[in-house]
């Protein structure tokens, strides 16, 4: 049900102001309040315009705009009132009832691995142990346990047939007319855009307009932009405005100011409180053994020690990712998720509250390791390095991993994607088509990596600059379309899937402005 905006505006005012009146910007901003008191400069008679305008001065202001901007970012638009929760979580039955039993699958899987080698999903760790993991907490990549019996949760592949197989219940085979001639993997009729839309929605990255990221614009020469978009770039970090960041970023990000610039867009600022948090969730990795602790050690072992780029981070991947599986703050993004996070308890304490360990929804730890890998490029500080990450991830990366109908969602992502190529390259997707290698196939894993892992590092960055910039996955789907585009010639030649797949095999040379300028803004609609 649609709101008026005026009720809309209200619900969600309302919303905010919940969020922030228990959280610490709110007491700093009370204390602040209580010292101007004793200033010269505010009078009793206008107390109220006074203490204003002291706290917009000192830069207190600018903080609550930054944090109203960043809960409207994460948030999704209020429901009608009189809408029941799950509503928020997925406003499809269908698509819920897809998730829920994706995550029941998950969840026995990992069951089903407790039992076979008789360990519990968490348990507490004899004292012993506790000392040698404390000790060893910044070289835990020296460990060589033995963790041939643990295997992967599931493969990228595995989630690509459950989303295959998602059908609306209320179309019978063919019967929306719209749809029926959707030749893809995806079968269900969710609103993607078109070209012209996308064109509109990323104005900033049209052929006309300076980017970082592209070397030989012919209108503006790129040194001379990327002088001028530097200093720009340090004036936006001096006034501290989240907003204005993300519209900067939208055209790329100087490698210099890159770290500060994604901080103020997330609204992270490495308060004590902040390191504090992340030291409490260190504890708790050292206290508690989880099963998933094997399966992320066994994950970044396969994933980051074989990768040119990301090996030299293994430790921190560890402290990352161990901190995280332990982190009850990202239960709060449930609530807006279509995914509801699985629950165990510490063995011998079934059904005690205290004893409860909230398992991540998605025991996928390669996809992590990969979103968090390059964020090691920019932030060597572990606590900050921790809340980029996590905020990343419930901003953006966990729509990759859970089955909704949200524009940004994984499944909208795969149709705009296929949409994309089946109207812009109909030759290429039907002979792809014709010899069993659907373009999915291939593309999937690139898109639930956020492309981490394939584009060299500082094309990756300058795509989730992207990300950032817009608040949006969709161009993820974009660039996917856009590599099938470049290499349509020798795409058109292949017979089989696995050729396909060798054509398009090695991503690290692609550079990926112009892929998306031309493809976008070059492309005959």
């Amino acid at each position: 049900a649609m709101l008026d905006p005026d009720r809309g505006l209200s619900l969600t005012i309302a919303r905010v102001v919940q969020r922030l009146q228990g959280s610490s910007l709110h007491s700093q901003l009370e204390r602040q309040a209580r010292v101007s008191l004793h200033k010269p400069e505010i009078k009793l008679e206008s107390l109220k315009e006074d203490i204003k305008d002291f706290l917009k001065t000192s830069g207190w202001e600018k903080k609550l705009q930054n944090a109203v901007y960043s809960e409207l970012n994460v948030f999704p638009s209020p429901c009608h009132p009189a809408a029941p929760p799950e509503h928020i979580k997925e406003p499809l039955a269908y698509m819920r009832k897809a998730q829920g039993s994706w995550e029941k699958r998950i969840l026995k899987s990992l069951n089903s691995m407790c039992t076979e080698l008789n360990i519990p999903l968490a348990q507490k760790r004899p004292v012993n142990e506790q000392k040698e993991l404390l000790n060893k907490w910044n070289e835990m990549g020296t460990d060589e346990p033995d963790l041939s019996l643990f295997r992967p949760v599931y493969a990228p592949k595995d989630f690509l047939e459950v989303l295959m197989n998602l059908r609306n219940p209320n179309y019978e085979n063919g019967e929306q007319p719209s749809f029926r001639n959707h030749l893809g993997l995806i079968q269900v009729p969710l609103k993607v855009k078109d070209i012209p839309e996308l064109k509109e929605d990323f104005s900033e990255l049209g052929l006309n307009i300076g980017q970082l990221g592209i070397d030989d614009s012919a209108q503006v020469p790129p040194e001379f932009f990327e002088n001028e978009h530097v200093r720009v770039g340090q004036k936006v970090l001096a006034e501290q405005d989240s907003a204005a960041a993300q519209q900067y970023v939208r055209q790329g990000c100087p490698t210099a100011l890159r770290a500060d610039l994604w901080a103020l867009i997330l609204n992270i600022s490495n308060q004590p409180e902040d390191i504090l948090y992340y030291e409490q969730l260190k504890s708790n990795v050292i206290q508690h053994d989880l099963l998933v602790d094997s399966l992320i050690y066994k994950d970044v072992k396969l994933t980051a020690s074989n990768d040119d780029y990301y090996f030299v981070f293994e430790d921190y991947l560890y402290q990352v990712l161990l901190c995280f599986s332990r982190d009850t703050s990202v239960l709060e993004h449930f609530a807006y998720s279509s995914a509801t996070p699985p629950k165990s308890y510490i063995r011998g304490k079934l059904g005690m509250e205290e004893y409860a360990v909230f398992y991540p929804p998605n025991v996928n730890y390669n996809s992590f390791i990969l979103s968090v890998a390059p964020l090691c490029f920019l932030y060597h500080e572990p606590s900050k390095l921790y809340q980029i990450f996590r905020e990343m991830y419930v901003r953006f990366f966990f729509r990759l991993h859970s089955i909704s109908s949200h524009p940004s969602g994984i499944v909208s992502l795969c149709l705009l994607f296929e949409t994309l190529l089946q109207t812009h390259l109909p030759q290429l997707f039907y002979h792809l088509r014709e010899i069993g290698a659907q373009p999915l196939r291939i593309s999937f894993k690139w898109m639930v990596r956020a492309f981490s892992g394939y584009l060299a590092t500082d094309q990756l960055l300058l795509l989730w600059d992207r990300i950032l910039g817009y608040n949006s996955l969709e161009i993820l789907a974009v660039l996917a379309a856009a590599v099938f585009a470049f290499r349509a010639v020798n795409l058109m030649e292949v017979t089989s899937l696995a050729a396909a797949e060798a054509v398009l095999a090695d991503l690290s040379t692609l550079k990926v402005m112009p892929l998306l300028q031309i493809f976008l803004f070059a492309t005959v609609t």
